[in-house]
């Protein structure tokens, strides 16, 4: 299988499962900013997005105008964020806890159309 096509069926339903969860569940995005003031949880954190970030871009660094484009971007804001939490956490977490209170529905409705639009590209559910 092809990794574009791969990797689009696993970040589509990573982000409508992400979602989902939010949205069931929104104490959950509370909960992940009180852990992040814990320094184990963030070092965690900041090494599984550094290797989700540098994976992704690894297999799939592909900047065409469609949505393989997408899929690198996740990648190149994974491995940025990994690397803000941990070289500059101080800077790091008010900056996620601003852009999230400000923006939380913006940012999870964007979430839920890119992982629709994402799993359309590969199941074509909706013919375009």
């Amino acid at each position: 299988m092809d990794n574009s096509l791969f990797l689009a069926k696993f970040w589509g339903w990573y982000l409508i499962i992400f979602f989902l969860i939010l949205s069931l569940n929104p104490k959950r995005i509370k909960q992940i900013f009180t852990d992040l003031n814990d320094e184990k949880f963030l070092i965690i954190t900041a090494f599984i997005a550094i290797i989700i970030g540098l994976l992704n871009i690894l297999m799939h660094n592909i900047w065409e105008l469609n949505f393989k484009l997408i899929i690198t971007l996740i990648g190149w804001i994974s491995l940025f964020i990994g690397l803000a939490l941990f070289v500059f956490p101080n800077r790091a977490i008010p900056s996620l806890e601003l852009i999230n209170i400000k923006f939380v529905q913006v940012i999870y409705m964007l979430l839920f159309f890119l992982g629709l639009f994402l799993l359309n590209t590969v199941y074509d559910i909706v013919p375009v």
